[in-house]
């Protein structure tokens, strides 16, 4: 894995300090070594963690010769391919790692070279020759890549705070930015903070001394499919085998994060049948005894978690989480310096995911997951809802699911009707909406939902990848994403929904593809999303933080927000809702607080 990032300037030369310090930012991200390379116009830093030939592959690195210099974040799964192609071509390589395959490809196939990767990852290669920097990023957005355009070069990092590290950045955010924030949809290339941008999913960025341009070197596209139901079938076997295995190769201590759920199931599995695996699942102090089903959780994970661990051979262990541990502000002030944002929705998710991250890195440094799976196979509610497919807005943000990602209610109404939400939503949902690859002959359902499954791989599922990275490298852990190889994702795409859902259930193929290596009681469960605490102590908490900020007059916030409404809510009785999401609400305005006093950001409305 790793953290990457970089200063280019054809004007003055970047400073090594200022460079340095923009690194180590990176640090969580690559706690196993640094490095950093200077030379003219430009500075590349790259922070470690050893995954694949820990004694080699150490990064920034250079072809002198040839004139190339590589930083590199993620893993390319198909780099022994790759290198034996390169072999041919005359290559000779001193490393055992995926990393010296990478800037050997760009030396025989200019920027084509990230065609051939099969992986997660952001790069940055700076050509001698050419004086020119080539950002790059996966197919599906894996792995995050953030630069920000200056007057004569630009500024590149993994993450924000690597490009907030230098002077020359402003702080600022303004009224797109806010909404970037406060709406649960990741439109492309968005990076919230003023001026700044984010490489898009399978994008190239190219800066030279004339400029930046930019390219798409992968999209989705409508193909007609011809194989029929058992053949399809077969052929989803058949990646997800092959991905899986890709996916095991490590050369330190590897895990599956299981939820009990079908995909996360299916991943374990299928690493199972290579060997012993761990497997880790996450659950809440006393949850045992205080489950209630709720909206959509209608069972607790335990139970499924244990089943498949006991089918499959794993070596299980359960991470139990308490109110305290969630609502700890050391664990709060983690997850804030990891997200560079305000996280506006899920609210004790993130810390929640961090602490499981946090417990599975003192054994394992890799973990595959089964993220992503929904938005392809079609397992979300909003799939299956005929109102939400209806409406003309995203799925998720109807009225039947916009409750989950909902938490608005205490924010000022002036500031509400300035940011205008709805009309930001409405511009951004047509724009996604005219991307959408087209096939001739469709029937209305069958165009619906190749719109809908778009709009779920290219807008939501960013959401979180973004959370699973961020919550994962602030404590050095790599997390892999099977159901993201782009192999996988072009041919689920193009697949009829009749035949996604040919049992009329959610991931019916999916579920058809792997049903042979699952305990019965997982192959027949309804999909239940990722765990949230039912302890009325978590909220409490909360609360109370909530009625101290309001109780003063120098929280940065509290101009954003309806105080007369965020006193009544913080006044109630824990449990005195009147809307799912009103804990939403008190998440993000307390996590809005923590971002403005911790980044120092100014608003600009």
């Amino acid at each position: 894995m790793c953290g990457i990032a970089g200063w280019v300037d054809f004007e003055r030369p970047p400073v090594r300090e200022t460079a340095r310090a923009m690194t180590a930012t990176m640090a969580c991200r690559g706690p196993d070594d640094e490095g950093l390379w200077l030379a003219g116009p430009v500075a590349l830093g790259h922070r470690r963690l050893a995954v694949i030939d820990p004694a080699g592959s150490t990064q920034p690195m250079a072809a002198e010769r040839e004139g190339a210099v590589l930083t590199f974040c993620g893993e390319v799964y198909n780099f022994r391919e790759l290198r034996a192609e390169l072999t041919a071509h005359g290559h000779r390589f001193r490393t055992r790692g995926d990393t010296e395959v990478v800037l050997r490809a760009y030396l025989q196939w200019g920027e084509g070279f990230a065609e051939r990767l099969n992986g997660m990852f952001a790069l940055a290669v700076w050509d001698t020759r050419k004086e020119e920097l080539l950002l790059v990023r996966d197919r599906m957005g894996v792995k995050p890549l953030y630069y920000h355009p200056t007057p004569h070069g630009v500024l590149f990092g993994s993450e924000p705070k690597a490009i907030l590290a230098n002077p020359v950045v402003p702080r600022r955010v303004g009224a797109e930015g806010l909404c970037e924030i406060l709406d649960m949809v990741k439109t492309p290339e968005a990076a919230v903070f003023t001026g700044m941008a984010e490489v898009r999913p399978g994008q190239l960025v190219r800066i030279r001394r004339g400029g930046l341009t930019k390219r798409r070197y992968w999209t989705l596209e409508a193909v007609e499919h011809t194989e029929d139901r058992p053949a399809t079938i077969a052929r989803v076997r058949e990646l997800l085998e092959d991905i899986v295995a890709r996916q095991l190769v490590a050369d330190v201590p590897l895990c599956t994060l299981l939820s009990g759920g079908l995909d996360s199931s299916a991943v374990t599995a299928l690493a199972a049948g290579h060997g012993p695996v761990r497997s880790f699942s996450v659950d809440f102090a006393g949850s045992a005894e205080r489950f209630a089903p709720d909206a959509v959780r209608a069972e607790s994970d335990a139970p499924f978690a244990r089943d498949v661990a006991g089918h499959v051979g794993t070596e299980h262990t359960e991470i139990l989480l308490g109110t305290g541990e969630l609502a700890h502000p050391s664990v709060r002030a983690a997850v804030l310096g990891a997200t560079d944002l305000p996280p506006a929705f899920w609210g004790d998710m993130w810390p929640s995911l961090y602490l499981l991250f946090r417990a599975i890195r003192e054994r394992s440094t890799v973990a595959l997951s089964g993220e992503s799976a929904d938005e392809l196979f079609g397992g979300y509610r909003w799939f299956h809802n005929p109102a939400a497919l209806r409406a003309p807005t995203f799925p998720w943000l109807t009225s039947g699911s916009a409750r989950y990602f909902g938490g608005l209610a205490l924010l000022d109404t002036g500031l509400r009707e300035k940011l205008d939400l709805p009309g930001y939503r409405a511009a951004r949902y047509h724009e996604a909406l005219a991307e959408v690859p087209r096939l001739p002959g469709e029937d209305d359902v069958a165009r619906r939902m190749r719109e809908v499954t778009y709009l779920n791989l290219t807008r939501f599922v960013q959401t979180l990848l973004d959370r699973k990275d961020r919550m994962s490298m602030a404590v050095g852990l790599e997390v892999r994403v099977p159901f993201c190889d782009h192999r996988l994702v072009e041919y689920v795409f193009n697949v009829p929904w009749a035949m996604k859902t040919f049992d009329g259930r959610e991931k019916s193929l999916l579920r058809a593809a792997v049903e042979d290596l699952l305990p019965r009681s997982v192959v027949e469960r309804v999909k239940t999303p990722y765990p949230a605490t039912q302890d009325p102590g978590y909220e409490r908490v909360l609360r109370a933080e909530l009625a101290e900020l309001v109780s003063g007059h120098d929280a940065p916030v509290l101009p954003l927000l309806d105080l007369d409404r965020v006193r009544r809510f913080a006044s109630r009785a824990v449990g005195e809702v009147s809307r799912p999401y009103d804990r939403g609400s008190l998440e993000l305005a307390l996590w809005l607080n923590d971002w403005l006093v911790r980044w120092g950001v100014t608003v600009d409305l």
